[in-house]
């Protein structure tokens, strides 16, 4: 039991730049009371006593402001950050090394009793402020779910989900999204470079307008300079023969 407290004192102490000492983190992170009062109405739960169980995770919504049914299960090393305004449903599964912002909802879609209705999260997975995971699927280890997602479907491993609804964008070289140069590294709030489809989108599409504009004022130069060395005029009047896209600026425009 302590050395599992002092695991969970230990990760927040790791995330958390502004967590000064373990005194600190073990009397002022609500988050870490809702951990540990949640073991507790957890093993009510599963040993029978339901009433108890429920209204001892009441007594914890009251005194931390988060909402975890005691049905849901959760792993080691996982940290709700500020947290307020969080609610994890009945059949929601946490991994290890999760971290869970505030505004979060884990909850389900069916109402259907004795379903698999909330979301399974794997291993170290980010879940940004305001996001919704709704319904009974996974989310793969190393996963991120961007602030103010709502998440529908399964999200693959390492994988970033970001929108309403929420839009996929795999890993690269199977890593996970949330490491960004050194191995191991966290991301606070689940934010790296690269995570929105839209801007990636709009970048692929500048970069191909920069390129056919560079080679048609290539072309036309040619013609020019053809039609100066023939003395025929074969440029049209307005052919562009200077470049003018402003390619940078609508890279700015759009997030770099």
């Amino acid at each position: 039991m302590f050395h599992r407290l002092r695991s969970d004192i230990q990760c927040i102490l790791d995330r958390d730049p502004a967590a000064r000492s373990k005194w600190e983190v073990l009397t002022c992170y609500p988050g870490l009371h809702a951990i540990v009062l949640h073991r507790g109405a957890h093993w009510l739960w599963t040993h029978g006593f339901k009433w108890p169980g429920r209204f001892l995770s009441m007594f914890t919504r009251w005194l931390t402001g988060i909402e975890i049914h005691p049905g849901a299960v959760i792993g080691d090393r996982v940290f709700f950050d500020h947290a307020m305004g969080v609610v994890v449903g009945e059949t929601a599964v946490i991994g290890d090394g999760c971290t869970i912002y505030q505004g979060v909802t884990l909850g389900g879609t069916s109402l259907y009793k004795g379903t698999k209705r909330h979301p399974t999260l794997g291993r170290d997975v980010v879940v940004s402020a305001g996001a919704k995971v709704l319904g009974g699927f996974e989310v793969g280890d190393g996963a991120k779910i961007g602030s103010n997602a709502v998440v529908i479907k399964p999200v693959p491993a390492g994988a970033t989900a970001v929108g309403i609804p929420a839009r996929i964008i795999p890993s690269k070289e199977g890593t996970s999204a949330d490491v960004t140069g050194t191995a191991g590294k966290f991301a606070a709030y689940g934010i790296t470079l690269e995570d929105d489809p839209l801007s990636q989108a709009m970048k692929g599409l500048i970069d191909n307008a920069t390129t056919q504009e560079h080679q048609i004022t290539l072309l036309w130069q040619a013609i020019e300079k053809l039609s100066t060395q023939s003395k025929e005029d074969c440029v049209p009047l307005g052919a562009q023969t200077k470049e003018c896209f402003e390619a940078e600026k609508l890279t700015q425009l759009v997030g770099k």
